[in-house]
């Protein structure tokens, strides 16, 4: 099946649509949503990237990402507030690319002026952010996609600021996926619709019970 073909709906009820691309470093995940941007929409869509370059390797990699995007596409780059850069914008495309949630969380843990903030802090702040981002999306009844990393399958960090990187990148992509019209989890390149294969708690218990596991 093409995966393009469930999201081309043009929105949904509430107003707009969400779709979360996730996945490792190389997993694939970015240049899967450009495609999926594309596909869906064309030249109608918005960039925002997230990224700082704040040393060689990242402004290497910026450039990159201006290259081979889509030309045509608008660009904003905020990496903070990026809710209110979307509302901001006055022709705002029909779509917009979020590339991505992993440098915002990263970008909120080094704003200076929050350095010294308590971890209850940096989570309010960081799920601010996406709740507005779920705002602006149904308010504005644009089609967003997200792109996110996956951190917290691999080795407990060693030091307490990668945990809190970890565990806060992880509660953004529970609450985006809770909120999305689909999330793809993004293997090796391949694109795996784990909102067709997911089940509730309810479906897992009532499975349980069925094959008299209980």
């Amino acid at each position: 099946m093409n995966v393009f073909n469930s999201l081309d709906r043009g929105g949904n009820a509430a107003g707009g649509s969400i779709t979360l691309v996730v996945g490792g470093a190389r997993s694939g995940k970015s240049r899967f949503a450009e495609q999926l941007a594309g596909q869906l929409k064309g030249d109608d869509v918005l960039y925002v990237a997230t990224a700082q370059p704040l040393d060689g390797e990242m402004t290497r990699r910026i450039e990159h990402h201006r290259r081979t995007r889509n030309a045509a596409w608008q660009t904003v780059e905020s990496p903070l507030n990026i809710g209110r850069a979307i509302a901001d914008v006055r022709d705002l495309p029909s779509l917009v690319l979020v590339d991505c949630l992993t440098l915002l969380v990263s970008n909120v843990m080094c704003d200076e002026q929050r350095h010294d903030a308590a971890v209850d802090d940096w989570e309010s702040r960081v799920l601010a952010e996406v709740d507005e981002l779920i705002e602006v999306a149904r308010q504005r009844r644009i089609d967003l996609v997200i792109v996110s990393g996956e951190v917290g399958a691999g080795v407990v960090p060693e030091h307490a600021a990668g945990r809190l990187f970890r565990d806060l990148l992880g509660l953004a992509n529970q609450r985006i996926a809770a909120s999305a019209d689909a999330t793809y989890w993004m293997v090796a390149g391949l694109a795996i619709n784990a909102t067709k294969i997911a089940s509730s708690v309810q479906d897992a218990a009532d499975g349980l019970q069925r094959s008299d596991v209980l």
